[in-house]
C-alpha cells in the first residue's frame, strides 16, 4: 500500500540515528518516533534498549521536568517516553522487566513524598501496569520482595492512578493459578482492611472516594471472574474477606461513629450497595445479547445482611437528621433544607435491602417505621425525582413479594413461616399504618388537582405516584395476591373505598391513556404496519452495519497500528456493502411509493375547487385575533406544560441532586 513506501519520515529518524552524538531528546522530539518503534525499526530499538536510554526514559516519567520549560512542552518528553515504554514491543518489555535496577528506578516513584504529580502518577501506573501484564512473574516476584508495597501504594491513594495500579494487579494477572497466588498475597497484606480504614471522616475526600471505588471494583471483578471460571473451586480471598460480617461492621462504624461526614457516609454506602447487587448494573430494558447465558445472578451473603441489620437505626437517624447543608437557591425558589446526597444514598440502600427479601431485614424496617418515613420525604421534597424513584422501588419491592403458600424443599418450616408472616406484615403495614391508598395516593392526588385548578404547577412526584397506584392495582389483580391486597382494600372506610374505585376506573385509567399516547402522530393515510416495518428495517440494517464496522476494528488493529498488504481482502467488504445497499434501496423505495400514492390524487376524484382568480375580501382582523389568542395561550402555559408533561415529570422535573 502507499503508506508502506512513505520514506520521508523514516529517513529523518535514520538520519538522526546515523549521528554519533544523537541524544534521546532529539529522537523524542520527532513526531513519528512512536510509529517507528511500533514498526520494529531495529536501529531505533537498539538505541532505546541501551541501559542509558532506558534509564533516561524511566527518569522522564518519574521525575518532575524543569520548571523553566514552556508549560505546554514541559511534559511532552515524559508523555512520549511513557508511550514508548508501553507500546508493547517485546524488546522493551524484556529489557525493563528483566533488569532489577531499572525496576528499582521505576519503583522509586512510590517512595516520593505526597502528594504525587497526578500526570506523572498516570505515566508510572500505565508503565507498571503494562509490565504486570507482559512480564507478570518477574514483576510480581520483584514486588513481593519490597517491604510494604501495598502501604506505599495506599499512601498515595489520593491520586486515582494508584487505584488503577491496584486493580491491574487483581484483573490482569494470568494464568489462573498465578492470579490466585497474587490474590492470596494481597489478602495477606490486608488490602481490604486497609482500604476500609481509609473510608473514615478523618481521611480527605479524594482518598475516601478512591478507596470506595477500589472496593466496588474489586467486588465486581471478583464476581465476574467467578462466573466466568465456574469450573474452579477456589474462592476469591479478597471478596471473602470483604463479605465478612466483621469487615462490614468496621465500615459501618467508620460511617456513623463520631463526627458525621456526608462524604464518608456516601462512599461507605456505595460499597454496601455494590455488595447487595444481584446483577451488574445496566441500562433499563436493554439486554446485551453477548452476555446472555454467561451472566448469572449473584447471591448476597447472609453475613452482609446481618452486619447491616444492626446498623439500620443509624440510617433511620440519618434520614431524620442529615449532615447540615447550606441553604440552596434553585429555579423553584430558596430551598431551606436540601435533601442531600447522604440521605439519597440511604434511600437507595433501603430499596436494595427490600429487594433482597430477607425476612429479618423487612421486619427491622417495619419496626423502625422506615417506609412511612420515606413516604413522608417523598411528598416533602416534591421536586427530587432521584428520591421519588427510590421510594417507588421500596413500595414495589414490598407489593411484588411472591406469597409463600407452601413449603419448599430447601427451606425449613420455621423460615417458611417467618417469611410468610413478614410478607403479610409488610403489606398490611403499607396499607394501614402508612395509609398508602387513603392519604398517600387519593388525598395527594386531590391536593394536586386543586393546586392545578388554582393555576399552580403540577407536583413533581405525580408521575411516580401514578406508577405506584398502578403497582397497587396490578398486584391486586394477580391471583396469588388477590386475597391479601384486595382484602386490605376492602377494609378501607366506605368513603375511601368508593373514592378508590372511582379513582381506578376513571382518573387512573384516563391518566394511563394520556401517558401511553404516541408523542408523534403519523399521517392517517399512511399504512401504519408498512411505515413501522420500514423504520424498523432501516434501524436494524444500520445496527448490523455498525456491528460489522466494530468487528473490523479488532484489538490487534488498535495495538499494532497497521495492517499488512495481504490482509486487505476487499471482496468480503464489497459483498456485505452491496447487500446492505440493496436492502436499504428496497426499504426506501417502499416508503417513497407509499408517500407518492398519498400525495397524488386522481383528477376524477378531485372535489370542486374554488377559483383562485376570483376577487374576494380578505379579513385580516380575524387572523390576527386568532394568532394573538394562540400566542397568549402559548406564552402563559408553555413553561407549565414543559415541566408537567406526563411523559417528562418522572425524570426531568428535578433540577439538582440536593433537591
Amino acid at each position: 500500500m502507499f503508506w508502506k513506501f512513505d520514506l520521508h519520515n523514516s529517513s529523518q529518524i535514520e538520519k538522526l540515528l546515523e549521528k554519533e552524538d544523537v541524544t534521546l531528546q532529539e529522537l523524542l522530539d520527532e513526531e513519528d518516533v512512536l510509529q517507528e518503534c511500533k514498526a520494529q525499526n531495529q536501529r531505533l530499538l537498539l538505541f532505546l534498549s541501551r541501559d542509558s536510554s532506558m534509564l533516561d526514559l524511566l527518569n522522564l516519567i518519574t521525575h518532575e521536568p524543569p520548571a523553566d520549560r514552556e508549560e505546554r512542552l514541559r511534559y511532552k518528553f515524559a508523555n512520549v517516553a511513557c508511550e514508548l515504554l508501553t507500546c508493547d514491543v517485546s524488546l522493551i518489555n524484556d529489557k525493563v522487566g528483566g533488569d532489577e535496577s531499572l525496576l528499582n528506578t521505576l519503583y522509586s516513584f512510590l517512595e516520593q513524598t505526597s502528594p504525587l504529580n497526578p500526570l506523572l502518577a498516570s505515566f508510572f501506573s500505565k508503565t507498571f501496569g503494562n509490565l504486570i501484564t507482559r512480564k507478570t512473574e518477574q514483576v510480581i516476584g520483584f514486588l513481593k520482595k519490597k517491604e510494604d508495597f501495598i502501604g506505599q501504594v495506599l499512601k498515595h491513594l489520593d491520586t486515582s492512578a494508584m487505584m488503577d495500579l491496584v486493580l491491574r494487579l487483581i484483573s490482569s494477572v494470568e494464568p489462573v493459578c498465578l492470579r490466585q497466588e497474587v490474590l492470596t498475597w494481597l489478602n495477606e497484606e490486608r488490602l481490604i482492611q486497609r482500604l476500609i480504614e481509609l473510608i473514615h471522616p478523618h481521611s480527605d475526600s479524594e482518598r475516601q472516594s478512591n478507596a470506595s471505588q477500589a472496593l466496588c471494583d474489586i467486588i465486581r471483578l471478583s464476581r465476574d471472574q467467578a462466573s466466568v471460571l465456574q469450573e474452579t473451586s477456589e474462592t476469591d480471598p479478597l471478596l471473602t474477606t470483604l463479605e465478612l460480617q466483621q469487615s462490614i461492621d468496621v465500615l459501618l462504624k467508620n460511617m456513623f461513629e463520631g463526627e458525621k461526614s456526608e462524604v464518608c457516609i456516601v462512599n461507605g454506602t456505595q460499597v454496601l450497595l455494590t455488595l447487595l447487587e444481584t446483577r451488574r448494573p445496566c441500562v433499563e430494558q436493554v439486554i446485551d445479547p453477548c452476555s446472555q447465558g454467561l451472566e448469572k445472578p449473584y447471591t448476597v451473603n447472609n453475613s452482609i445482611l446481618m452486619a447491616i441489620q444492626t446498623h439500620l437505626k443509624h440510617f433511620h437517624h440519618l434520614l431524620l437528621n442529615p449532615p447540615k447543608k447550606c441553604v440552596m437557591l434553585t429555579t423553584m425558589g430558596i430551598l431551606e433544607e436540601p435533601f442531600g446526597n447522604a440521605r439519597l444514598h440511604g434511600s437507595r440502600l433501603m430499596a436494595a435491602l427490600l429487594y433482597t427479601r430477607a425476612p429479618r431485614i423487612h421486619h427491622e424496617l417495619c419496626q423502625l417505621n422506615m417506609i412511612n418515613l420515606l413516604l413522608d420525604l417523598f411528598f416533602k421534597f416534591s421536586w427530587n425525582n432521584f428520591l421519588h424513584i427510590q421510594v417507588e422501588h421500596c413500595v414495589s419491592a414490598i407489593l411484588n413479594q411472591p406469597t409463600t403458600n407452601g413449603k419448599t424443599h430447601d427451606s425449613p418450616d420455621q423460615i417458611q413461616l417467618e417469611t410468610k408472616d413478614t410478607q403479610n406484615s409488610d403489606k398490611s403495614d403499607m396499607f394501614t399504618h402508612c395509609d398508602l391508598i387513603k392519604h398517600r395516593i387519593l388525598d395527594a392526588w386531590e391536593e394536586n388537582d386543586k393546586t392545578q385548578e388554582a393555576g399552580g404547577m403540577r407536583k413533581g412526584y405525580m408521575g411516580h405516584l401514578t406508577r405506584i397506584a398502578n403497582t397497587v392495582v396490578q398486584n391486586a389483580e394477580r391471583e396469588q395476591e388477590q386475597t391479601q391486597i384486595s382484602q386490605l382494600i376492602k377494609d378501607l372506610p366506605e368513603d375511601y373505598k368508593a373514592r378508590w374505585e372511582q379513582f381506578v376506573n376513571e382518573t387512573l385509567t384516563e391518566t394511563n391513556k394520556k401517558n401511553t399516547a404516541d408523542l408523534v402522530r403519523f399521517h392517517t393515510k399512511t399504512p401504519m404496519p408498512l411505515l413501522k416495518s420500514s423504520f424498523i428495517s432501516i434501524f436494524l440494517l444500520t445496527q448490523v452495519f455498525s456491528d460489522y464496522q466494530i468487528q473490523e476494528m479488532t484489538a490487534n488493529f488498535v495495538d499494532q497500528f497497521g495492517l499488512n498488504d495481504d490482509e486487505f481482502g476487499e471482496h468480503d467488504s464489497t459483498t456485505f456493502l452491496t447487500l446492505l445497499v440493496s436492502l436499504l434501496s428496497q426499504v426506501s423505495s417502499a416508503i417513497f411509493e407509499t408517500r407518492t400514492k398519498e400525495r397524488i390524487r386522481p383528477f376524477d376524484d378531485a372535489e370542486e375547487e374554488e377559483d383562485i382568480w376570483e376577487d374576494k375580501e380578505i379579513n385580516y382582523a380575524t387572523q390576527v385575533k386568532a394568532r394573538s389568542r394562540f400566542m397568549k395561550h402559548t406564552h402563559t402555559h408553555a413553561r407549565i406544560h414543559t415541566l408537567n408533561s406526563h411523559s417528562s415529570d418522572c425524570c426531568l422535573s428535578s433540577v439538582g441532586l440536593d433537591w
